[in-house]
C-alpha cells in the first residue's frame, strides 16, 4: 500500500467535493475542515497536531486569499499542501557532518523499530554518496542482534566492527567507544552505531544509551520510530527526547501502514527533523525525507522529483545515449528493449515508482494488482530467443514462437503478447524522442500530462521560469507538462483543473524526455 494510503484517499475525496463549488461559504469550509480532522484522527495524527493544523486551515480557507481566488478549490487544496509542508518540518535537513572524520551517527529508537536494518540502509546509502561508513555493533542485549547486523553489513557491502557476541555479553559503551577509534585508526568517514532497543520505555534503556552518546559524542542522534505505533509514537518521543536527546527522526515502515500518522506529529512534537524515511524491506528502499515531496505524495500531486532521481541513479548516462540514438534511427531491438527493464528494475520497485506519479491515487487497484514478477517472465522469454530473432522479431513465425514459449516456461499467448508490448514501447519511445507526449496503451494520456503528442510546440518562459505556488499546477510542471492542452486540462489528483499553469522550462522537459528515452516510465 502507497504511504499514506487512507490518509491519501480521504483528503482526496474531500477536495473532489469542492470542485463543483463556483465559491466557498463558511458552511463549506466547516464541512471541509471537519472531513480533514477526521482523515487525521483515523491516520493516528496526535490530537494536538489535528487541532493545531485544522485550526491554521480554517483561518486561511475563510480568509481573502480564497475569497478572491478565481478557483476556490484549488486555493483550498494549496493551503492544506501548504500547512502539510509545514507541519512535516518546511525545509530539507540534512546530515550534519563532522568538521574532521569520522561522523558519528548514533541511532536510538524502541526494539522493533527496524534500527539495525536500517543501520544497513543508512550505512547503504552513504556508501553510494561516496563515503566509507563503518557499522559497530553495539547492541549487546537483543538475541543473535550481533549476527543480524553482519548480515545486514555483508549485504550492504560495508565493513562492521563486532568485538563482542552479543547475546547478553559485553560492553556496549566499550564497544561504541572503540569502534569510534577503530573508525579513525583505519579511516573511516561515516560511523553508525546501533544501539539496544527495549520493548517499552525504562530507565536502564536510557541509561545505557546516554552512556554511549556520552562515550562517543556523536554528530547525529537519530531517533528511529516505526510509523506504524500511531499515537504512542508521541509518548515515546518525548521519552528519548528526555531521555537521550536526538537530533533528528528516522520514519521506519512507511510502506506496512495505511495510517502513518506518526510523521504528521512527531515533528511538530518535538521540534526535531525527520531527515530519512524507510519505505520498504530491502536495503535500497530507503530515501532522504523530503517535507514538500511528502506533502504532495500525500495530497497525490506525485513525487516526480523522487522519480527523477531514482532513475538517472539506476540508468547508465552512455548506454543511454547510445539507446537513444538507436531509438532515432529506428533500430531499436529486443535486446535493447531487455537491457532497458533490466536497468528499470534496478531502479527499485516500479509500483512505487509508478505511485509517484500525479493522480496515481485514483489507479490504487491498479497498482496493487500490479505484479513485480512480470518483468523476469519477459526476460525469460526474450533470453530464449536467438539473437537474430532479437533483432528481428517480424521473423517468429508460429514454430518459433512456440520454441520460445517452451525454453522460458511460458506459453505462445504470452510470447504473442511481449511481442505486442515491445512494438508498443518502440512506438512510445519514438513518441519521446520527438518531443510529444506518450500515451500508455488502454490509459490513455500519463496522469498530469496533456493529452496531446506529436510535433505541438511547448511554449516556455525560459530559463528563469519560477515553480507555481499551486501544488496542482506544480505537480504537472515538475512533471514536465505541456501546460496548454486544447481539451480537457488534465488536473491534480483530485481532478480538479489545473487553470492555465505555466508551461515547463526547456531543462526540465529535456530531463523527463532523457528519463523516458531510458525506459523510466515505461
Amino acid at each position: 500500500m502507497a504511504t499514506f494510503g487512507n490518509l491519501s484517499a480521504r483528503l482526496t475525496d474531500t477536495f473532489k467535493n469542492l470542485r463543483s463549488k463556483g465559491k466557498l461559504s463558511a458552511s463549506d469550509v466547516d464541512s471541509t475542515v471537519r472531513e480533514i480532522r477526521r482523515a487525521l484522527l483515523e491516520a493516528d495524527v496526535a490530537l494536538d497536531v489535528v487541532k493545531e493544523f485544522t485550526g491554521k486551515v480554517r483561518e486561511r480557507a475563510l480568509g481573502d486569499e480564497v475569497n478572491q481566488a478565481l478557483n476556490p478549490a484549488q486555493q483550498v487544496v494549496q493551503i492544506v499542501n501548504e500547512e502539510l509542508v509545514a507541519i512535516l518540518g518546511g525545509e530539507q535537513r540534512r546530515l550534519q557532518f563532522a568538521k574532521n572524520p569520522p561522523t558519528i551517527i548514533m541511532l536510538a529508537g524502541l526494539q522493533g523499530a527496524g534500527k539495525t536494518t536500517l543501520a544497513g540502509k543508512l550505512a547503504k546509502w552513504l556508501k553510494d554518496q561516496g563515503h566509507t561508513p563503518l557499522l559497530v555493533a553495539s547492541d549487546l542485549q537483543r538475541p543473535n542482534a550481533v549476527t543480524q547486523l553482519g548480515v545486514v553489513a555483508e549485504q550492504a557491502g560495508v565493513a562492521i566492527f563486532a568485538p563482542e557476541p552479543g547475546n547478553g555479553v559485553g560492553d556496549p559503551v566499550r564497544v561504541a567507544r572503540d569502534g569510534v577509534a577503530e573508525a579513525k585508526a583505519k579511516h573511516y568517514d561515516f560511523v553508525i552505531v546501533d544501539t539496544a532497543g527495549r520493548l517499552g520505555v525504562d530507565q536502564e534503556l536510557m541509561q545505557q544509551a546516554a552512556n554511549i552518546r556520552k562515550a562517543v559524542n556523536p554528530d547525529e542522534v537519530l531517533f528511529v520510530i516505526d510509523a506504524m505505533i500511531g499515537q504512542d509514537a508521541v509518548a515515546t518521543a518525548q521519552a528519548f527526547q528526555e531521555g537521550v536527546d536526538f537530533t533528528g527522526v528516522v520514519l521506519t515502515k512507511l510502506d506496512g501502514d495505511a495510517r502513518g500518522g506518526a510523521a504528521l506529529s512527531i515533528r511538530s512534537v518535538t521540534g526535531r527533523p525527520i531527515l530519512f524515511a524507510s519505505t520498504g524491506e530491502g536495503l535500497g528502499d530507503f530515501e532522504p525525507f523530503h517535507p514538500d515531496r511528502m506533502a504532495s505524495r500525500i495530497l497525490d500531486l506525485g513525487d516526480i522529483l523522487t522519480l527523477i532521481e531514482q532513475a538517472q541513479s539506476a540508468f547508465d548516462e552512455e548506454e543511454a545515449r547510445k539507446v537513444a540514438e538507436k531509438i532515432q534511427k529506428d533500430q531499436f531491438t529486443l535486446d535493447d528493449f531487455l537491457g532497458q527493464m533490466q536497468q528499470l528494475r534496478g531502479a527499485g520497485s516500479i509500483k512505487k515508482m509508478m505511485g509517484m506519479l500525479p493522480g496515481m491515487g485514483k489507479m490504487k487497484d491498479q497498482l496493487d494488482n500490479f505484479d513485480e514478477r512480470e518483468i523476469l517472465r519477459t526476460e525469460a522469454i526474450i533470453q530464449s530467443m536467438t539473437k537474430d530473432e532479437r533483432t528481428n522479431p517480424k521473423i517468429l513465425n508460429g514454430s518459433r514462437r512456440l520454441r520460445i514459449a517452451r525454453g522460458s516456461g511460458m506459453t505462445v499467448t504470452d510470447v504473442n503478447q511481449l511481442v505486442q508490448r515491445f512494438e508498443q514501447a518502440s512506438k512510445m519511445m519514438k513518441t519521446v524522442a520527438r518531443g510529444g507526449v506518450p500515451q500508455i496503451p488502454g490509459m490513455g494520456p500519463m496522469p498530469g500530462m496533456g493529452g496531446h503528442g506529436g510535433k505541438k510546440k511547448v511554449q516556455t518562459k525560459g530559463k528563469g521560469a519560477k515553480r507555481s505556488g499551486n501544488p496542482a499546477k506544480r505537480a504537472q510542471q515538475d512533471a514536465g507538462v505541456a501546460a496548454k492542452a486544447a481539451a480537457q486540462p488534465s488536473g491534480s489528483g483530485f481532478g480538479l483543473g489545473a487553470g492555465g499553469a505555466q508551461a515547463p522550462s526547456e531543462e526540465e522537459l529535456a530531463k523527463l524526455q532523457q528519463m523516458l528515452g531510458k525506459g523510466g516510465l515505461r
